[in-house]
């Protein structure tokens, strides 16, 4: 089987990215004013993105790898 990518985040991880990530998206749209506002929302969104795919580009540059026993 081969994959497009190779999940490099553990399943704790990916649920906490998705707290923080929405977390972080209702602080911007109901705390916060003027460019700083789309500016942290965006980037929520893209944490939440890597804890839905469990795939993190960051993580992949610096060679983090799951370790699978299969």
């Amino acid at each position: 089987m081969s994959n497009f990518y190779v999940k490099n985040v553990p399943t704790w991880e990916r649920l906490l990215r998705i707290l923080v990530a929405v977390t972080a998206i209702a602080v911007a749209l109901v705390a916060l004013e003027g460019l700083a506002r789309p500016l942290l929302a965006v980037g929520a969104l893209g944490f939440a993105v890597t804890g839905l795919v469990g795939y993190c580009p960051a993580c992949a540059m610096i060679g983090r790898r799951l370790d699978r026993a299969a």
